[in-house]
Order: C-alpha cells, then structure tokens, then sequence
C-alpha cells in the first residue's frame, strides 16, 4: 500500500531555543520543560521512548513511563527478565526520548543505567495499586504467553484477598539512567530547528548548539 506521507508535513513555529536562554546545568533544562510539558496538559508527559541494544548490536526501543527524577539520573521500573531487563544486565546504557507535540518539543538522554536499590524499589513497589502490583507479580514480562485466558486466571485470582501482603518480586525492580548527553530539540520552520546539546567532560557539561 502506497501511502502519500507528505499530506502529514506540517511547519513548527510555536517557539524558539538558544543557547543563552538555557539554563547551564541540563537537568534544571529538563525540569523547566517537563513542567512547562504538565502545564500546557499534555496528558502522559513522563511517557518516553525507552531504547536497548542486545549484546549482538541489534537496538529495541519501547514506550515507557519515567516515574521519578533523582539528582543524578532519571528513574522507571521494570521486570528485570524483560527484554530491556536482559539486554541492560550485558549492556548496561540506554537512551530515553520524550516528546511533546503540542510544544513542537523532544529530549533526548543517553546514559549509563544501573539497578536503583532493593529499599528503592521496595518503596515504590508497596505504594502502586494493588491491581498493579498483581499484574507485576503474576506476569513474565517478554516470555511466551500461551493464552490470555491463563493470565487472566491468575490475575482474578490473585485480586480475590485484597487484605494480603504482596511483596516484591525479585525479578522487579528500578533502573535509573545516569545521563551523559542530553539533547533539547524545539521546532521550527522550514525544518531549521533548534537543537541544544550538553554533553559531561570530566564531570562538566558542555553546552553547544547542532545544525537541524
């Protein structure tokens, strides 16, 4: 099916970025605009493209939700036998991509990524919902699923005592992805964008424009 990609072209002309009006530290950055992302009321503003690579090279990217900022990196969870799981065990770095179109804006982050701590993870853990905490528990992330029937069992019957205690699962857990590049991107007409990088050096960031 041939599909005429070209009656989607739209111009972005909303805003504008420069170095000079951009904070020096690139967190402050990202917390400038996800803020500004919450107030315009995009729904789901820390939904993210989350990307891996397999030991081999291959690259698998899936969406995601942030679910915290820490001072040293950013923060979501995960059965850690997933795929994302397997693949950060043997190659532990990973890129995020947050954007929102009703401000004609994405960020990128790419970083080294390591398990938060077990206390870390327990925290978060107990104060989900308990559905949620059910659907972690009962559920292999990325195995085989023989029918939707079987899960769909467990899961009932696992929600039948809401008065139980549900732990952790060992295989679930935080990551936290601590950013060595950041990139802010803001539209623009005729596709000149903006692009603002940071990148550490020797524990500094280094701020410079790139071409669109």
């Amino acid at each position: 099916m041939n599909q005429d990609m070209e009656q989607f072209r739209k111009e972005y002309s909303l805003l504008s970025l420069s170095e000079p009006n951009t904070s020096s530290d690139p967190f402050d950055q990202f917390s400038l605009w996800f803020n500004e992302a919450i107030d315009s009321g995009i729904q789901e503003p820390n939904a993210m493209a989350f990307a891996t690579a397999s030991p081999d090279g291959m690259p698998s990217i899936r969406m995601m939700l942030l679910k915290a900022i820490e001072a040293d990196g950013f923060v979501f969870f995960t059965n850690y036998y997933s795929r994302k799981g397997i693949h950060l065990s043997n190659n532990a770095k990973g890129g995020m991509l947050f954007f929102w179109n009703e401000l004609q804006r994405q960020v990128r982050i790419e970083g080294k990524v390591a398990r938060t701590t077990e206390e870390y993870s327990d925290e978060y853990f107990l104060n989900r919902p308990f559905e949620s905490r059910v659907g972690a528990i009962i559920s292999h992330q990325s195995a085989k699923l023989n029918s939707r029937e079987k899960l769909e069992e467990d899961f009932k019957r696992m929600i039948e005592d809401e008065n139980q205690t549900l732990a952790r699962p060992e295989y679930w857990g935080g990551f936290i992805l601590k950013p060595v590049l950041f990139e802010f991107w803001q539209g623009r007409e005729h596709r000149l964008h903006d692009r603002v990088q940071y990148r550490l050096k020797d524990s500094v960031w280094l701020k410079e424009r790139l071409a669109p």
